[in-house]
């Protein structure tokens, strides 16, 4: 994994939509009309992927390359020349400059009436604030690092951007940003270097003046692959983004990764490693949910865990998947300036037959909320190899009002700590974990409903389980222990659901629970028992 600081500051997109003058400049410049479709786009990725990668980099001017992230945030693209402005539409178009990490020129064109024509980059698109570059001396065929849109609804703040490698992410209703998706993963969490793809090609179709639907056409490149996007976005309480990817092996892929999804989890309620910070909860995404080929609903929390850790769950053309950010509560995280309860979850959900494959979940270890530690994606089980067309079809929501099941009872909370029973001394190490469930069909029963937890461990001895209702959420509490093996540090997988009279009444806990060294074990007990 790598670090990727631009998705990580809340505050970047606003500061990049402020102009720092209102000077005129004159109008955009395009290249030569080109006729475009997607059919085309997939013929030109495929040609692509039979020919030598070409990684296309070039140097850029010093002063760009040694910009702080302070300086960058002032390159900003002067909002009278978005595109789109003037034809009085609900979209509005806006670039972003190169400069810091963003080092390959993206190719960007606009799309109408199945014409294109590429952007020229001009200095005058930009006001360049306190950057200290000085836009006259950069060279004039400079190329630009990605886009963004805005919505009619807040020509403020943008709802999606696409900016670095093949990233991109958008907002909910509540225009927070926070998780972000790629194009393609390849070789995640490998014992090599995993590959980043590029989109270093985008085609931004002008919307019809009444229309809330943007589509955007990406070109993806990458020494083991090529591919041709077509994204079809709605903005709204919700975010949705219908997406068809082809894609086009260059030569064998050992982990190939379908609708990845990248996010940042440092402390929550059941994992604190970090414990140094103030605030209780540091996250974009809580845990990942998965509704599985056959109609199971999963929830697994995420943790922060001590070494890498990988998770692969198999199953076959799976309904959906994605990572999300359930605890929308302020208080759990007291963080007033990026507002983590606001921050939007994804939510992929598979068009077509997927078939055989793995949602795959990769936590790496983090001490810090600018690095992004979680992945999730679909790996098919199918051999990948040279020559092969791959197309995918998915709709991704981007929100906090996301698909769930109708009638089971969501896990609204989950805690760990050490086992035993209050004011006994304990004799052995245990790990309480107290799991909070609410909805479902919970309002319906009464209270001598025979609600069961049912618990399932992999190792290690389950006791001192028990369910009690809590009233405040119109829900239940189910709680146990684990006692581990003794001798024994191997992740210990459990599985948790609510039932009554054998049948499920609440979603599927999952977890990976991975217990301490043995000498690390403590009882803590107190000094007068």
């Amino acid at each position: 994994m790598r670090y990727s600081p631009f998705w990580k500051s809340s505050v970047v997109l606003v500061l990049l939509s402020i102009s720092i003058c209102a000077c005129a400049a004159p109008g955009k410049t395009f290249g030569p009309a080109e006729n475009f479709d997607y059919a085309s786009l997939k013929g030109k990725a495929k040609s692509l992927a039979g020919q030598p990668y070409d990684a296309h980099e070039k140097a850029l001017p010093k002063a760009l390359q040694d910009l702080t992230w302070d300086e960058y945030q002032q390159l900003a693209f002067d909002a009278d020349h978005a595109l789109w402005k003037q034809d009085g539409g609900r979209f509005r178009g806006e670039l972003f400059h190169l400069g810091l990490f963003f080092k390959r020129p993206i190719h960007i064109y606009q799309l109408e009436n199945g014409e294109a024509k590429e952007i020229a980059y001009q200095t005058d698109l930009f006001n360049y604030g306190e950057s200290g570059v000085d836009g006259d001396t950069l060279p004039k065929e400079q190329g630009f690092a990605g886009f963004r849109f805005k919505f009619h609804t807040d020509w403020q703040r943008d709802v999606v951007a696409f900016l670095g490698a093949s990233y991109f992410r958008a907002v909910g209703g509540e225009m927070q940003y926070g998780m972000s998706a790629r194009g393609l993963a390849i070789d995640t969490a490998m014992n090599r270097p995993e590959e980043f793809p590029v989109f270093t090609h985008f085609w931004l179709e002008t919307p019809a003046k009444n229309s809330d639907v943007a589509v955007v056409y990406a070109m993806l490149d990458s020494p083991s692959a090529t591919g041709a996007y077509r994204f079809e976005i709605r903005p709204g309480d919700n975010t949705v983004m219908d997406v068809d990817a082809a894609i086009y092996p260059r030569k064998p892929i050992e982990r190939l990764g379908i609708a990845p999804l990248t996010s940042m989890y440092m402390i929550g309620e059941n994992s604190r490693r970090t414990p140094w910070d103030w605030r209780p909860e540091i996250h974009d995404s809580d845990g990942l949910a998965m509704h599985t080929g056959q109609g199971q609903w999963l929830w697994r929390p995420l943790v922060n865990p001590r070494q890498l850790r990988f998770n692969a769950y198999s199953d076959v053309n799976p309904k959906g998947f994605g990572l999300l950010q359930r605890d929308r509560d302020f208080d759990h995280y007291q963080d007033d300036g990026v507002f983590y309860e606001q921050r939007p979850g994804v939510w992929i959900e598979p068009k077509g037959d997927w078939g055989k494959g793995e949602i795959q979940l990769v936590e790496i270890p983090t001490d810090d909320e600018t690095f992004d530690n979680i992945v999730a994606f679909w790996k098919p089980a199918k051999d990948i190899a040279a020559g092969q067309e791959l197309l995918y079809s998915y709709r991704m929501t981007w929100g906090s009002k996301l698909p769930k099941a109708e009638n089971l009872a969501q896990v609204e909370d989950s805690f760990t700590g050490l086992g035993g029973v209050v004011g006994k001394k304990r004799e052995y190490y245990s790990k309480r974990f107290v799991i909070d469930f609410s909805g479902g069909r919970f309002a319906m029963m009464g209270d001598d409903a025979d609600i069961k937890p049912v618990v399932k461990s992999s190792a290690g001895e389950i006791e001192l389980t028990s369910l009690r209702p809590q009233y405040h959420i119109g829900g239940y509490r189910a709680m146990f222990d684990v006692v581990p093996p003794k001798d024994s540090e191997a992740p210990i997988n459990l599985r948790l659901q609510l039932e009554v009279d054998g049948q499920p009444v609440s979603e599927t806990w999952i977890y990976q629970w991975t217990p301490p060294p043995v000498d690390q074990r403590e009882l803590h007990n107190p000094g007068h028992l």
